[in-house]
C-alpha cells in the first residue's frame, strides 16, 4: 500500500470526510450495479421490500437462469457494506440461491428500484460521536414459510454511530418467543465480546456494556443459572451470556418495542417506519450532509 493523500475512494466505498464528520456510501457503485442489470430507467419505490412479501419455494412459478440471480445477490451483498437498509431484503432473497424463480427476482429487483431513488444514501459518523458502546437484539419469530425458523435481527452502535449489523434466519426452530429472544440476545453479546477486545487495541477498555431487548422473559432467562426442563432444549452454547450477566460484564436491558430499532434487520416495513429508522440509525442521504 502507498499513502496517497487524504482517503477518498477504496475498493468500491467512497468516503467523504466533511468538517462536522464522516460519510460512507457507494453511489458510483449503486449506479454500475442499476446499469449492468439494465435497471437504470426503472420506477422508483420506497422501501426495498413489501410489506407483505412472504417469500417461499414457489415451485408452481418459472424457474429462472440461476447464475444472473445469483450475481445479482452477490453484487447487492456487497453493497449492505455501506447500506444496512436492504440488508433485510438481500439476505431473505439469498435464501433461494439454489432454485430461484421468477418471483425471487421480481423480490430482488424491487430492491434495485429503491436503490434508484436512493443512490446518495449511506452512513453518517459525526465528529462528536461518544465512545459508549451498546448492542440491541430482536427477532421476527417463525415468519419463514419454509422451516418456520425465526429470523435475528442486531445492531450495535458506538456512540451514535452504526458500527456492525446482522439479519440472519435462526439455525433451529425455537419453541416460543422468549428461547428465540435468548438465542438472539447470545448472538448479539457475541459480537459484543469481539467489539470490546477490538477496541482495546485503541485503548479503549469497557467494562459492562448494556444489550437492549424487548423480551422481558428472554432478560430473565439471562438471569436464572439454574438448568431446568423449560430451558433444557436450548443448545449450550447459547447459554454462555448467563456467565456474563452473572459476572456483571453483561447488562441486559429492557427497551420498548417502539423503541427498538433492529426492526429493520429483522422484517418488511411500511414506508413511514422504514424511513424513520433508517434515519435514527444514521443511515443517510450525503445531500442532507453538505
Amino acid at each position: 500500500m502507498s499513502m496517497m493523500g487524504e482517503l477518498t475512494y477504496f475498493l468500491g466505498l467512497e468516503v467523504k470526510q466533511l468538517k462536522h464528520g464522516t460519510f460512507l456510501n457507494q453511489s458510483k457503485y449503486c449506479f454500475d450495479l442499476l446499469k449492468k442489470f439494465k435497471m437504470e430507467d426503472c420506477k422508483e419505490v420506497a422501501t426495498p421490500i413489501t410489506t407483505n412479501c412472504l417469500m417461499d419455494a414457489d415451485k408452481a412459478d418459472q424457474p429462472m437462469d440461476s447464475t444472473k440471480y445469483r450475481g445479482l445477490i452477490g453484487s447487492l451483498l456487497y453493497l449492505t457494506a455501506s447500506r444496512p437498509d436492504i440488508q433485510f431484503g438481500v439476505c431473505l432473497c439469498a435464501r433461494f440461491q439454489a432454485n430461484p424463480k421468477e418471483s425471487h427476482f421480481k423480490a430482488a429487483k424491487r430492491i434495485l428500484k429503491y436503490l434508484k431513488g436512493t443512490t446518495n444514501v449511506g452512513l453518517w459518523y459525526p465528529c462528536d460521536s461518544n465512545i459508549n458502546l451498546s448492542g440491541f437484539s430482536d427477532l421476527d419469530y417463525a415468519r419463514c414459510k419454509l422451516d418456520k425458523k425465526s429470523t435475528s435481527g442486531t445492531y450495535h452502535l458506538l456512540g451514535s454511530s452504526l458500527i456492525s449489523w446482522n439479519s440472519k434466519k435462526q439455525a433451529c426452530v425455537a419453541l416460543s418467543t422468549a428461547k428465540a429472544e435468548y438465542i438472539v440476545a447470545g448472538h448479539g453479546y457475541a459480537q459484543i465480546i469481539w467489539l470490546k477486545h477490538q477496541l482495546l487495541d485503541y485503548g479503549v477498555r469497557l467494562s459492562k456494556v448494556p444489550l437492549y431487548c424487548d423480551n422481558t422473559s428472554a432478560i430473565n432467562l439471562t438471569k436464572n443459572p439454574i438448568q431446568h426442563s423449560k430451558t433444557k432444549h436450548i443448545e449450550i452454547r447459547h447459554h454462555f451470556i448467563r456467565d456474563h450477566v452473572q459476572k456483571e460484564d453483561c447488562e441486559i436491558k429492557f427497551v420498548k418495542t417502539e423503541n427498538q430499532l433492529a426492526d429493520l434487520f429483522r422484517k418488511p416495513l411500511a414506508r413511514d417506519r422504514f424511513n424513520k429508522l433508517r434515519t435514527e440509525l444514521g443511515i443517510l442521504d450525503i445531500k442532507n450532509m453538505v
